[in-house]
């Protein structure tokens, strides 16, 4: 079962194979990050909280 390496929630194969890097079986961040996003290719501290 695939999970976020970040927050270690769970994530669909379907949002590994889009948003995470080729080669890779989890993600470096998900949408239930509070702490990181995504930017590019890259993976950065939010600016702001999300809730």
């Amino acid at each position: 079962m695939p999970t976020c390496e970040n927050c270690g929630s769970f994530v669909t194969a379907e949002y590994v194979r889009v948003f995470a890097p080729n080669g890779m079986e989890h993600p470096r961040v998900c949408p239930n990050c509070e702490d990181k996003v995504r930017d590019g290719a890259d993976v950065r501290e939010a600016r702001a909280t999300r809730h």
